[in-house]
């Protein structure tokens, strides 16, 4: 869960914000929502306890028109570039240790070299990439802690610069417009985003039920009190105006004013580690889902997207994810790239939440039918503040924000709602052919069919049923190579 949010948004926050005691209340409000999606998230997947997240979940009450919602999720799943906005970060951080002036293509060529390193280690050597991963998880969670001691130490009045009492008239300078209010937001949630990605690969966890309820209780809450404290560390140790013009390296100005320029730079290169950590824990994620899609026959040249060859990895989809990563990277203009990829990944992200919570209102209403009891429940008040929290995501961005406080410097500040909007009328398109003209085409029926392997893992399929012919479940040797 923990990514580069915390060290790349508080900036942004505080300056739509106007005032530390709003910024404050944003990263509250914020984790509020996480902590209720966790719950929701927590409910549908000791329910339903398989790879595959949301589009399980979305399938489940969606069911009509058949099979529009996964093709809309496939799209949204294989159309978007989630690890390119910690590749810009990566790159930002080394150039900030170097002491290199930021500028369009020395970040991003050192994003780009990021990624690609990070896609080339998993696709070919796997295992020591998830050793990597690992240990920049650690690395990262040293750097946090490492944040919150050095603010209690700030807050002790111990610095290197003067003290900047910005908790002295804390809501002085609120700005609280809609679209700053909900563009904090985005970025708040930017920095939880990972709450749901275990119920991606429920079916390989041991104990899912026992491993969910534990796991992601210690995750939401210890990670929630850590970025409070990461922030109030902030607001102890650099002024104002310096949080405003550090942008996305504001954990930078935190270093050098506790411990001077060169520490500062030296924990800088630490700080971009954590972000490739990042890149290389998403990427993987992603080519994952791909592979997944895969295997179910969803996607086009579906064999080749399933495949673990040559070297026993997802490559493919690996591959996929890194291309396009690439080129949402290098399409914003300069100063715009990362609030855009943050947006864009987070706006599309409120819409699959909206209708999954939606999903499970309906189910709450119909859990005597459904024959619904999973062991653990969110319950009806939080998920109906899940839903309204998302739906207030979804809306807001479309209020024109006042003078000056857009977060794009050359884009339309509603470019990215209209992007993701298009994302999945792409997949709508999709179904079209895939469900509706192929099959006619080919005189067969679209069916969903469950394959079972030998180690008890499920997978559901997509199959062509010639016209006449039932579906049914089918227990079968899975290999690591299967698509249909």
């Amino acid at each position: 869960m923990i990514g580069t949010g915390i060290f790349a948004t508080p900036s942004s926050i505080f300056e739509l914000c106007g005032s530390v005691g709003l910024s404050l209340f944003i990263w509250v409000a914020g984790m509020l929502i996480a902590m209720a999606g966790t719950a929701v998230y927590l409910e549908f997947g000791t329910a339903i306890p398989k790879n595959g997240g949301e589009k399980n979940y979305l399938e489940y009450v969606y069911r009509k028109p058949r099979f529009l919602v996964t093709a809309m999720f496939a799209s949204y799943v294989v159309l978007l570039g989630w690890a390119a906005s910690n590749s810009v970060i990566f790159g930002e951080y080394i150039l900030e240790a170097a002491q290199v002036d930021v500028n369009r293509w020395n970040q991003r060529g050192i994003g780009l070299a990021c990624i690609t390193t990070a896609f080339l280690i998993h696709a070919f050597a796997l295992k020591w990439g998830l050793r990597l991963q690992n240990f920049l998880g650690v690395v990262k969670l040293a750097i946090i802690l490492l944040i919150v001691v050095t603010g209690w130490v700030a807050l002790a009045g111990h610095m290197r610069i003067d003290n900047p009492h910005n908790f002295d008239s804390a809501f002085e300078g609120t700005k609280g417009n809609a679209y700053g209010i909900v563009t904090s937001l985005y970025d708040v949630i930017w920095s939880y985003i990972g709450y749901s990605n275990a119920n991606y690969a429920l079916s390989e966890t041991h104990n899912p039920e026992r491993t969910l309820k534990i796991a992601a209780t210690i995750a939401i809450i210890s990670v929630s009190i850590l970025y409070m404290l990461v922030n109030i560390a902030y607001f102890a140790a650099v002024p104002k105006e310096e949080i405003i013009s550090s942008g996305r390296i504001l954990a930078a100005s935190f270093f050098v004013n506790m411990f001077g320029a060169r520490a500062g730079r030296a924990l800088s290169v630490f700080v971009a580690l954590s972000a490739f950590g990042n890149v290389l824990s998403v990427i993987f994620s992603q080519g994952r889902l791909v592979q997944e899609l895969g295997r179910e026959g969803i996607l086009p040249f579906s064999r080749l997207w399933a495949s673990n060859k040559p070297f026993n990895a997802p490559a493919a989809g690996l591959f996929e994810h890194w291309v396009v990563s690439i080129i949402i990277m290098l399409a914003p203009p300069p100063g715009d790239a990362y609030n855009f990829l943050v947006n864009l990944i987070t706006y599309p992200l409120s819409i699959v939440n909206t209708f999954v919570s939606a999903g499970l209102i309906w189910i709450y209403f119909n859990k005597k039918k459904l024959d619904w009891n999973p062991p653990i429940k969110a319950g009806l008040p939080v998920t109906v503040f899940f839903m309204l929290s998302n739906v207030y995501l979804i809306v807001a961005p479309y209020v024109p924000p006042s003078d000056g406080e857009s977060v794009y410097n050359d884009l339309p500040y509603y470019l990215h709602c209209v992007v993701a909007l298009g994302i999945f009328a792409v997949g709508a398109i999709y179904w079209i052919f895939w469900a509706k003209i192929l099959p006619k085409i080919g005189h067969y029926r679209l069916e969903q069919e469950t394959i079972i392997a030998d180690d008890g893992w499920s997978r559901t399929v997509f199959v062509h049923k010639p016209l006449g012919e039932t579906t049914r479940a089918t227990t079968t040797d899975t290999t690591e190579d299967e698509g249909k």
